[in-house]
């Protein structure tokens, strides 16, 4: 991992994280996700990550969208 992407989202639910990490690379964001759900319990989130750069385009896009 990059240590200057920054976590722009997190949440509980894989496809939610899913769905927007698609939106973001559709629109040429390069992203990735980060599980930190415990494996034995379930709990936990998941955070979608992207390069400085794209911070504030990705923002606008998931709230733009609705994500």
């Amino acid at each position: 991992m990059n240590e200057n992407w920054q976590s722009i989202y997190s949440t509980q639910y894989e496809y939610k994280a899913e769905i927007i990490k698609a939106v973001l690379e559709e629109n040429d964001i390069k992203c990735f996700l980060l599980s930190k759900k415990d494996s034995a319990y379930l709990f936990g989130e998941i955070e979608l990550y992207v390069s400085p750069d794209n911070v504030l385009r990705a923002k606008k896009i998931i709230e733009r969208d609705k994500l």
